[in-house]
């Protein structure tokens, strides 16, 4: 499947590209951002493992994650999409499972929120996604797009909230 291109008022959802590897690298290498996604900043080959990964979705499951670009400078801000991690939880996980990143740069901008609704417009049907319960940012987030609460449990040793639309 060709990555769909996806635009809103100010970001551009689009597939990664090779050239996005060393601002993915750079995000994921900063402690603000992992601070509630695993709690420690990524090295420069897991990130490149997060991406390739990302890419591999869209081969196998006709949905994954895209870069996030702002249109009106072009810059990397993030990446929000949709994925099966497989996840070693009970109940399993059997929806597709959002998810987004900011660049600390791109914070407190709405780009999660304005990203996150046209990418469930355009997937469609029920998902999940969860969310470090200290992360209230993200928890507004997923509100805002009409994510509720559905259980919280302990996931690799961290307190973790699910949610459901």
């Amino acid at each position: 499947m060709a990555i769909p291109t996806i635009e809103t008022a100010r970001l551009r959802l689009r597939g990664y590209r090779l050239d996005d590897y060393e601002n993915c690298a750079a995000m994921w290498a900063d402690a603000n951002v992992t601070r509630f996604i695993g709690g420690q900043p990524l090295s420069a080959t897991e990130a490149w493992s997060k991406l390739l990964r990302y890419v591999g979705h869209w081969s196998l499951l006709d949905y994954g994650f895209w870069a996030l670009e702002e249109k009106a400078t072009g810059a990397f801000v993030g990446e929000l999409g949709f994925a099966d991690w497989k996840r070693e939880m009970e109940p399993a996980i059997d929806v597709p499972e959002a998810g987004w990143v900011l660049a600390t740069a791109a914070h407190g901008r709405g780009y999660a929120t304005e990203a996150l609704r046209v990418g469930l417009d355009w997937l469609g049907g029920r998902t999940i996604c969860i969310i470090h319960p200290e992360n209230s940012a993200s928890i507004r987030v997923a509100e805002k797009c009409g994510y509720r609460e559905v259980r919280r449990l302990t996931y690799k040793g961290q307190p973790t909230i699910v949610f459901q639309r």
